[in-house]
Formats: C-alpha cells, structure tokens, sequence
C-alpha cells in the first residue's frame, strides 16, 4: 500500500508525460514513457506465430511459406504488431529523431527475447554510410544496445557492414525488395559457427534480414535469429 502511494506521489510530481497520450507517465515501468494504459494498448504479439518468420501460424507451427521456401535466418522474435500505436513509436526513433524511444523500444524487445536462446553476439542491421551521415544514427544499433545489455549477450556492429547504399525498402514494392538488397552485406571477420541476434525495428517482407542472415553464414555463423521491435503484418 505505501509503495503504491509513493508511486503515485512520484507520478504527480516527477513523472513525465505520456508519449501517446501526453498524460503522466508511469515512473515503475521502465524509462517511464509511457502512461500505464498505453503501455497496455501496445499490441504485444502471443504465441501463435511461426518460429522463424514470426507470422501467424496455426499452434505456432512453421508457416508454409518458411517450409517452401526457408529464408536464410532460423527464427524470429518479435515484440510488437506494426500497427497503432506501435507504428508511432518506431516512426518517431526512426523519422524523427526521438532517440529516447530507443529505451523504450530496447525494453519492449528486451522483454521479448527474455529466456530465448542464448547468442554469441547482437549485431544491428547495419546502415550504409551515406545513410548513417544523413540521419545521424543507427535505430536499430540505439535498440540492440539495450536489448543487449538485457540479454548479457555482446554487442558488435563491426560484424558486419552495409557494402552499398540502396533505396529505402518502403519505397518499393514487396516484389522488388528482395533484389534491391541482394549483395548489400559483407562480413568483415570470420564468425566460425557463432549464433548472431540481428537486431531491427521493423520486419515487413524479411528480404533485409533474409540477405544479412545468409551473408552471416557464408562467414561462418551456424544460426541466426531476428530480434525485431514490430513485426508487419499482410492485410
């Protein structure tokens, strides 16, 4: 009972505002960025997925599509649903430049992966140099930060590079994105039969990841798996 007025107290006084909502945030959940009742809107993705892309599959079954045709990633964590207000979130980290909803966000996919499989390393998908000078950042690399202080697991961009620049991925349609990224990672040291967590903010198509998993491979990884924020969903 004390501990919950307390907590009260400290919400009127100290807490922050809501970045749904605008109201006061919730100081006992993490970073304390968002209101209680928004944190409980988030759309949390269940269980009911298959294991390696993360779509809905019936008792959580491997999907037919994984089965025809297996993507070179093993398996794929997901926190959210990329819809409202997920989809909020990562475009303001991602667009706008709210590099403290990388906490949140780090958090949301921290508590995903939670007693997973354990890795040898988390790498972010790594962006390419004219696009990291253009935005100043890394989403995905401000992510696995905390993701990976969570896990315990070590936290290596150098992995990895991004060998050339290529048009965003939402600018094209799905049927395109597989080839514009074919060939646009190159390992840069051998990773002899290493598990690697790629982490990302949104998986849609997979093609990124489905590229960066199979470069790892050819360097030497033996599995890896996504850790992504919110995962998209066919309409």
């Amino acid at each position: 009972m004390l501990a919950r007025t307390a907590r009260r107290i400290a919400n009127a006084v100290f807490g922050g505002t809501c970045l749904l909502c605008r109201g006061a945030a919730d100081l006992s959940r993490g970073e304390g960025q968002l209101c209680a009742a928004c944190d409980a809107d988030l759309p949390r993705l269940g269980n009911s997925l298959c294991p390696r892309c993360a779509l809905a599959s019936p008792a959580g079954a491997l999907c037919g599509r994984c089965l025809a045709r297996p993507p070179g990633y093993d398996a794929t964590l997901a926190a959210l649903e990329y819809r409202f207000p997920a989809d909020v979130l990562v475009h303001a980290l991602k667009f706008r430049g709210e590099l403290s909803l990388a906490a949140l966000l780090g958090r949301l996919l921290a508590e995903r992966v939670a007693g997973s499989e354990p890795v040898d390393c988390v790498l972010p998908v790594p962006l390419s140099a004219a696009r990291l000078r253009a935005r100043g950042y890394n989403q995905a690399m401000e992510i696995a930060r905390r993701a990976a202080r969570a896990t315990g697991a070590p936290l290596d961009a150098r992995l990895c590079e991004r060998s050339r620049d290529t048009p965003a991925q939402a600018e094209l349609r799905w049927a395109e994105r597989e080839k514009n990224v074919r060939g646009a990672f190159r390992c840069t040291v051998p990773l002899r039969a290493s598990v690697i967590a790629v982490v990302d903010d949104v998986m849609t198509t997979g093609a990124t990841l489905d590229e960066l998993a199979t470069t790892l491979k050819r360097a030497g990884a033996s599995r890896v798996v996504n850790w992504v924020v919110a995962r998209t969903f066919p309409s």
